[in-house]
């Protein structure tokens, strides 16, 4: 029997890793999707090339240019922000969110759906845990839902692809244990902002927003793993 397809977006990080295997695990053939778009290096596409290769399924890279937009720490020359304070403040968006990239790479991820006949879309945002950025927040996903169906012939024909959020009410430590029992392989996911070089390599910084996050809710699930699963696998440089 033909399993439905479901596009999964795919960052390399650990949550868009448990949507992947959350979506092979409820049945789907997944197409993994990444995008190149100008990001400050390229160890989250190294380790979602990893990921994709691990499960042997199909790996898409669609290249966004979002560097001529700027506005974000990970898209031009604005440093990133260290030691998790500013995470502490109610209503403070941090200068790593990209202008509305989860609007543009949702819009690719159902234009890939409709062409591709897939009934899904995984997207692993969450907003719990997280660090305040709009387009990770249910009111955005349950609009964009609306609006991809009006604006796609498969929508209008009723066969839309679902927006699926498995995680988006999930705290971080939620989520790590949910990827250790889908024996997500962690190690080679990749969640830093800010890797340092050592030597051939990149290293995660430890200190940023997502390596604190990813850190604590690895401890607070009270999970003992090594540090390259609590902050991800060096990876070489690009």
């Amino acid at each position: 029997m033909t399993r439905e397809k479901a596009v999964v977006l795919l960052s390399g990080g650990l949550d868009s890793a448990t949507c992947l295997y959350k979506a092979k695990g409820q049945g789907y053939d997944p197409i993994a999707l990444s995008f190149d778009y100008g990001q400050r290096h390229k160890a989250e596409l190294q380790a979602a090339k990893r990921i994709a290769a691990h499960l042997g399924i199909e790996h898409r890279v669609i290249t966004v240019d979002l560097r001529k937009i700027g506005g974000s720490a990970l898209t031009s020359d604005i440093a990133v922000p260290k030691g998790g304070e500013h995470l502490k403040a109610e209503g403070v968006i941090p200068v790593t969110y990209v202008p509305v990239r989860n609007l543009i790479f949702l819009s690719l991820a159902y234009a890939l759906a409709e062409a591709s006949a897939a009934s899904a879309i995984y997207i692993g945002v969450n907003a719990i845990d997280y660090s305040g950025y709009p387009d990770c927040r249910p009111d955005f996903i349950d609009s964009f839902s609306r609006t991809a169906t009006l604006a796609s012939k498969a929508g209008r024909e009723g066969k839309g692809a679902d927006i699926v959020t498995p995680l988006i009410s999930l705290s971080k430590a939620e989520i790590a244990a949910e990827a250790v029992r889908l024996g997500v392989p962690v190690e080679l996911t990749w969640s830093c902002y800010d890797p340092q070089a050592n030597g051939t390599r990149l290293v995660p910084c430890r200190n940023c927003d997502a390596c604190i996050l990813r850190r604590d809710g690895f401890m607070t699930a009270g999970l003992a793993l090594s540090p390259e699963e609590i902050y991800g696998s060096p990876t070489e440089r690009a």
